[in-house]
């Protein structure tokens, strides 16, 4: 899950000035990023073998 503290850290180097689209953007970036380190956490990762068996299929 985002926290306070990461949602800051993310946005601190942002301009003075930025579009709601820019934020809308980075927060996104950054949940998807936090996702994908829970689900690591969590095990919920492919082997390349399986991934590649994946890729096998979306190719054909």
């Amino acid at each position: 899950m985002l926290t306070k503290d990461k949602l800051l850290d993310s946005i601190k180097d942002f301009p003075t000035e930025f579009s709601i689209d820019e934020l809308v953007e980075r927060l996104l970036f950054v949940q998807k990023i936090e996702n994908g380190i829970m689900q690591g956490e969590r095990g919920e990762t492919y082997t390349t073998e399986e991934l590649k068996g994946k890729l096998a299929k979306w190719l054909q």
